[in-house]
């Protein structure tokens, strides 16, 4: 699979590599996560900032006709690296449990690899579908929260983040069926 320059070069493309870039002040600002109460009220900006973002980089993309097999691969990256930051940075201060980590991580990365292999073999990278999407935004949601230092054991924060991980394994299953589903159609063909 060849990707042109012309391709790559979209605005909607170039929308996900900001929100990949966003990964690096995101890392940083934690540093401060605990010294200087503003951090978080920055972290959060920043997160809202990528989450629009990525609403909007898809919206763009199907708006101006700028799908791309680039874009296919640089906006689940970019949400992917964002998000572990977080995830990962919120864990090492235990604000968010070693479990949930590693299943966001290992989902993550079973699907980054999983793609790899599919796309190897049907010569096209499947678009990410719509629960992979609503998980996002759910994990979102409970990174959001535990951001702000919202009462973990609040009505609202504990049915949230038992809801993610239950989206985190459906999601994961369906990537799965999907991936098998396409590999089937492959060989019949």
């Amino acid at each position: 699979m060849k990707i042109s320059s012309k391709e790559f070069l979209t605005v909607s493309n170039l929308l996900s590599l900001l929100r990949l870039l966003l990964a690096i002040p995101l890392w940083l600002l934690f540093d401060n996560y605990f010294t200087d109460s503003s951090v978080k009220y920055w972290l959060f900006a920043l997160c809202l900032f990528a989450a629009v973002t990525d609403i909007l980089d898809g919206y763009l993309a199907r708006k101006f006709n700028q799908v791309t097999e680039a874009g296919k691969i640089i906006d689940p990256i970019a949400d992917k690296v964002a998000m572990a930051v977080v995830v990962i940075r919120l864990a090492m201060y235990n604000e968010l449990p070693l479990y949930y980590l590693l299943m966001i991580i290992i989902r993550d990365m079973l699907i980054f690899l999983g793609g790899i292999y599919v796309t190897s073999k049907i010569g096209k990278v499947l678009p990410s579908n719509i629960l992979g999407k609503a998980t996002v935004f759910i994990v979102g949601i409970v990174l959001l929260l535990t951001l702000l230092q919202i009462e973990k054991s609040s009505f609202l924060y504990t049915s949230l983040f038992y809801f993610s991980i239950f989206m985190i394994i459906i999601s994961f299953l369906a990537y799965v069926y999907r991936a098998v589903e396409y590999l089937k159609r492959k060989t019949i063909v």
